[in-house]
């Protein structure tokens, strides 16, 4: 009897949703004796990785069919389907259709079309029917939205991922229904660009609407949480969900990017640095709890001295604790790739600068998070979160999934004991 199916996921939490549903399309078409890896485009690096990732695979598999697909398959498919290693390389659109599956799992020999990739700007539709969620027995992920209207300079994705598409709210609501009376405490809302939710919708609602009409229509969800957002889309009702929502979770992930003005003109983002503070304080102020993760890009090009600075001093400015650090790499097919770029050492040292920063700022968290106590999601017998997502660790073991309330003795730097 051949092997089932070997999936790998690389990249973003929306990769890891969708791995899940061709996990659930490939049992239903039967597909056997084959290894998908799901690839992230969003840098050179990531790129780099996702090839190396194949290699080891096929040394590991040799007699499996190779199956690339993920935003890397989308953006540069010659790129796999010029790997010796490589059977098939599936597109972004395609990896969501059954019938792609099922084609797959009815050729035996791999005579299918090697390359099935097309165009993702005509996608129109997100694939929301084909799973509910997905995470840990304690927490639960919705897709909401996939793809982005904006073409930032640095980024690769909207060629992978196509324009911005939402999910009607009454199937989010329905979905989050089923997963809440499955016994997930914690729903996490997920996207590509999660604060232009709803423009593609009849009336053109916002993400505020949907998470208001959430929290209204499923009153027995303890804990909803959003992923990352673009501050300057926040909107009105998302700012009252914030100041007047407890089971809203106090804690935003900020699409940020960097701290300069002229530098995220050249980004082509849509805030400058005073809205992102201004945004930070008044979320602060309605909710004194709020805590925030930030993505900061070091090195763009023609980044100077004065301008990394600049994004240095917004950890302070925007009292962000959790960074996710990118040193720039140019993406081929880019405007920033054309763009003068900064010495790869400059980079490298600056993306250093920022982790410390990080590394301070959680410390700084943690101190203030130690002797108080915390509601816990459990997402392990030994580890859970608390509602600003702080990892605390126990001695001993709690129910996984349950929501328990405790007070760290101390931490480590890096996480709370309790």
């Amino acid at each position: 009897m051949s092997a089932a199916p070997k999936f790998t996921t690389l990249g973003c939490r929306l990769n890891a949703y969708e791995t899940e549903a061709m996990k659930r399309m490939a049992e239903e078409a039967g597909l056997s004796g084959a290894v998908v890896v799901n690839t992230c485009a969003v840098t050179s690096e990531a790129v780099r990785k996702a090839r190396q990732e194949i290699r080891r695979l096929r040394r590991e598999n040799p007699d499996a069919r190779v199956i690339v697909t993920g935003c890397a398959a989308q953006t540069e498919p010659e790129t796999f389907a010029d790997m010796d290693e490589v059977d098939q390389v599936i597109g972004n659109s395609e990896k969501m259709t059954p019938d792609v599956w099922r084609d797959m799992a009815a050729d035996f020999v791999g005579q299918t079309e090697r390359v099935r990739v097309n165009d993702i700007m005509s996608v129109t539709e997100t694939a929301e029917h084909l799973i509910d969620g997905f995470g840990t027995r304690s927490r639960a992920y919705v897709q909401v939205q996939n793809g982005c209207d904006h073409r930032c300079t640095f980024c690769i994705i909207p060629y992978g991922r196509g324009n911005s598409r939402s999910v009607p709210a009454g199937v989010v609501v329905d979905q989050i229904k089923r997963l809440v009376d499955e016994g997930f405490n914690e729903i996490v809302l997920t996207g590509v660009d999660l604060t232009s939710w709803g423009a593609d919708l009849p009336a053109q609602p916002k993400l505020g609407d949907l998470v208001m009409r959430i929290l209204k229509l499923v009153p027995d969800l303890p804990r909803l949480r959003i992923s990352s957002i673009d501050s300057i889309e926040v909107d009105e009702n998302l700012m009252q969900a914030i100041a007047t929502e407890t089971r809203l979770m106090p804690h935003l992930h900020l699409s940020l990017q960097h701290g300069d003005d002229l530098i995220l003109k050249r980004m082509k983002r849509r805030h400058l640095r005073d809205d992102a503070i201004r945004f930070a304080e008044e979320a602060r102020r309605l909710r004194p709890d709020m805590t925030f993760g930030a993505d900061i890009i070091a090195g763009f090009p023609t980044e100077t001295e004065a301008q990394f600075d600049n994004s240095l001093r917004l950890v302070e400015d925007c009292a962000l604790t959790w960074l996710h650090v990118f040193p720039y790499s140019p993406r081929p097919g880019t405007p920033a790739a054309r763009m003068p770029q900064v010495d790869g050492r400059a980079i490298k040292e600056r993306a250093a600068r920022l982790r410390e920063a990080g590394r301070i700022a959680v410390s700084r968290h943690l101190d203030g998070a130690t002797g108080r106590a915390h509601r816990i999601l459990m997402e392990a017998p030994d580890m859970g979160r608390t509602e600003q997502f702080t990892e605390v660790r126990f001695a001993t073991p709690r129910s996984e999934g349950a929501l328990v309330t405790a007070t760290p003795a101390r931490h480590d730097g890096q996480v709370l004991h309790v």
